[in-house]
């Protein structure tokens, strides 16, 4: 039986298709519509779905929204919500394997957390993410960032090959190469790309789990 990953705060779905290349059966939920979420989707708040369906055999991987932990929240001091502690406690309580992902200023805020990059996976962007897990992973060696980046909404060029990916007011050109360099083509926005997980990160998350809910089997 094809094992079953509720991806939380799902957005257009990066870390979902990770999941579901490495072989799980992959439902999304976010409060927000997602039209171009590329598998099953709920619309609904994910603290109470993980709350309601604590009792389903599940996988969970949640991503809290980031903006909190930011630096340009140092200086728009906008009120984020603060998620990653009540979604840790929502998934502990389900007594199953989970994954918390979240950008690297919220490293203080993780347990123990391992970080993925762009190059570990033969992307051409560097975009560190951190992921605490509730299982032993492997932590991949981490090279230094010795290519050139453009500029953010810019186009690479042969001097300087990767793309830095943030938000901003980017063309339509941008948006399709940021997209085709972060692995996720079938996104449409802008907000899509720049909120996204290259699938690559947790491909390589998934396919530990998978081999350990094998063994668990």
């Amino acid at each position: 039986m094809t094992p079953l990953m509720f991806d939380y705060f799902c957005c257009a779905g990066g870390a979902g298709r990770g999941y579901h290349d490495a072989g799980f059966r992959v439902v999304g939920i976010d409060k927000d519509p997602q039209p171009n979420y590329p598998y099953e989707f709920v619309q609904a708040d994910a603290l109470e779905h993980i709350a309601e369906n604590a009792h389903v055999t599940a996988v969970r991987h949640a991503s809290p929204p980031c903006q909190l932990y930011t630096p340009l929240n140092a200086y728009n001091h906008k009120e984020y919500p603060d998620l990653i502690a009540p979604a840790r406690d929502a998934l502990i309580a389900t007594g199953q394997p989970y994954i918390i992902e979240n950008v690297e200023a919220a490293r203080p805020e993780l347990i123990d957390p391992i970080m993925l990059c762009g190059p570990m996976f033969g992307l051409k962007m560097y975009r560190h993410r951190l992921f605490e897990t509730s299982f032993p992973i492997e932590r991949p060696l981490h090279w230094d960032h010795e290519q050139l980046c453009t500029r953010n909404g810019y186009l690479p060029t042969p001097a300087r090959p990767f793309m830095t990916i943030t938000g901003g007011k980017h063309s339509r050109a941008w948006q399709q190469a940021a997209a085709e360099a972060m692995g996720t083509p079938w996104m449409r926005t802008v907000r899509e790309v720049c909120e996204s997980i290259p699938p690559a990160y947790t491909e390589f998350i998934g396919t530990q789990l998978l081999a350990l809910v094998e063994v668990a089997a």
